[in-house]
């Protein structure tokens, strides 16, 4: 099987029939790990625009909302109870990043919708407000019973099927394929991929093992651990090869390159005498690439996690706008023992983490009794202002690894120094995830997670 990791950023070579001559580099160079990404895009896009002549008597009538809806690439993401969480923001998030405008829409009654993991995303809008409108792309993501849900949806079916007939770009993951588009119609005389699982329902002559496949308009591809590359396929299609490249690159997309994928040192048993429980707290700004890919994971390992919101809102908005909605707040979360707590990055994410009181303590507490933590992308950092990595080795995202003053391993995507695991965050996280899987169950259950996710597991 192809891995993820064969592909570097730097040499994605996606098959494009609409490469656009835009402002899409300049959109994605004003980009970030923190939430005010999209509003600096705006700014960007606003910024080219209005230093173009403009011959109309009224130019103050061009607002942001118009230049949006008249420069972006328009997406549209549509979810459903069921729906694979890592997949669909995944999606979302790289999409963002490279400038599309993206709308996450559900197909339910309800905006809120639970993923197929537990995870609880809230659509910005319902798939009926969008019967009307032209896309640049659809993506479906996949899941169980997400999939079905979509298949269901009699207005998604006539926007993808209109999509389709006038040859505008499609895609699925994992099951929808041949649970969503193959019922349609959609998949006539097209080479297919989907997740393995779901492979003996796609026409034999037409399916195709492979971690990615673009047929004409239609691009399909194989589960939550092929998503990246899926993601990035699609803005190759979209944007170009260049933005693909930048944003698979900022992404720290783990390549061949003789980077490390994991390095341990001061090896220690996480042994528990019970299923682990796991809190992860959250804030507005948290990197939803992290906060999702975690708990999908150590869910899918049987896992018990808690998502706690350090706002005074359970819902917080991300760092590329993912709504998602916590578990419980981090008062009510304080009343439980966790074996450990792992803090997601985003810079501005990071920021209001640190300014939880109930937080830093549960975290002092955590070292005390000799628990486990851990950190991700920018989160480190607040380790170190809280005395918590003094003496231990540790990495972080790349733009606050100097930062660190203890001993930092650079070139690794994850670093396990005893009970403290550390990670550079975003694309690396899904291995940092397993690495957690790996020391509280043992590789054989992490290899068990990576096949489900079609994600190559390391040897070492």
């Amino acid at each position: 099987m192809e891995s993820l990791y064969s592909i570097s950023p730097s040499t994605l070579t996606f098959p494009s029939r609409r490469r656009c001559p835009n402002d899409a580099v300049a959109v994605l160079r004003s980009s970030s790990c923190s939430p005010v990404a999209s509003q600096e895009r705006k700014r960007s896009v606003s910024t080219m625009v209005s230093a173009k002549p403009i011959t109309k008597p009224k130019p103050t009538t061009i607002t942001t909302e118009t230049i949006e809806t008249t420069t972006k690439k328009k997406v549209l993401v549509p979810i459903g109870h069921g729906t694979e969480e890592m997949e669909a923001v995944i999606l979302v998030d790289v999409l963002r990043r490279a400038g599309a405008h993206v709308v996450l829409a559900s197909v339910e009654p309800e905006v809120e919708v639970e993923a197929s993991s537990g995870t609880r995303l809230v659509a910005d809008a319902s798939i009926s407000t969008c019967l009307d409108q032209d896309f640049d792309l659809i993506a479906l993501p996949g899941g169980m019973p997400g999939s079905a849900r979509l298949r269901d949806c009699e207005i998604l079916r006539k926007i993808t099927s209109k999509q389709a007939e006038e040859k505008r770009l499609y895609g699925a993951i994992c099951a929808a394929p041949a649970v969503t588009l193959l019922p349609w119609g959609l998949l006539k005389r097209k080479q297919t991929t989907c997740h393995p699982a779901f492979m003996d329902k796609l026409p034999r002559f037409w399916a195709v093992k492979s971690n990615i496949q673009v047929s004409g308009e239609l691009t399909t591809s194989r589960g939550p651990g092929t998503a990246f590359v899926f993601a990035l396929s699609l803005v190759e299609q979209l944007f170009g090869e260049t933005v693909a490249k930048e944003v698979g690159e900022w992404l720290l997309l783990p390549v061949d390159d003789g980077h490390r994928r994991k390095e341990e040192f001061n090896t220690v048993e996480w042994s528990v005498d019970r299923n682990p429980q796991v809190l992860i707290p959250v804030a507005n700004g948290s990197e939803e690439i992290e906060v999702v890919t975690v708990v999908d994971i150590l869910r899918r390992a049987k896992v018990d996690v808690i998502v706690a919101s350090v706002e005074k809102s359970l819902q917080i908005v991300a760092s590329q706008d993912t709504k998602i909605v916590a578990d419980k707040s981090i008062n009510n979360a304080a009343e439980s023992i966790y074996d450990l707590i792992i803090l997601p990055g985003g810079a501005v994410g990071a920021e209001r983490l640190h300014k939880s009181k109930v937080l830093k303590r549960l975290l002092k507490e955590q070292e005390s009794a000799g628990r486990i933590y851990g950190a991700m992308c920018s989160s480190p950092v607040f380790l170190q202002k809280q005395g918590l990595i003094k003496d231990k080795r540790a990495t972080a995202h790349p733009s606050v690894i100097s930062k660190l003053t203890n001993q930092i391993v650079d070139g690794a995507g994850v670093v396990i120094d005893g009970k403290l695991i550390t990670s550079r965050g975003l694309a690396t996280v899904t291995d940092f995830a397993l690495a957690i899987v790996s020391k509280l169950y043992g590789h054989a259950r992490a290899r068990s997670v990576a096949e489900g996710l079609v994600f190559e597991y390391p040897r070492n």
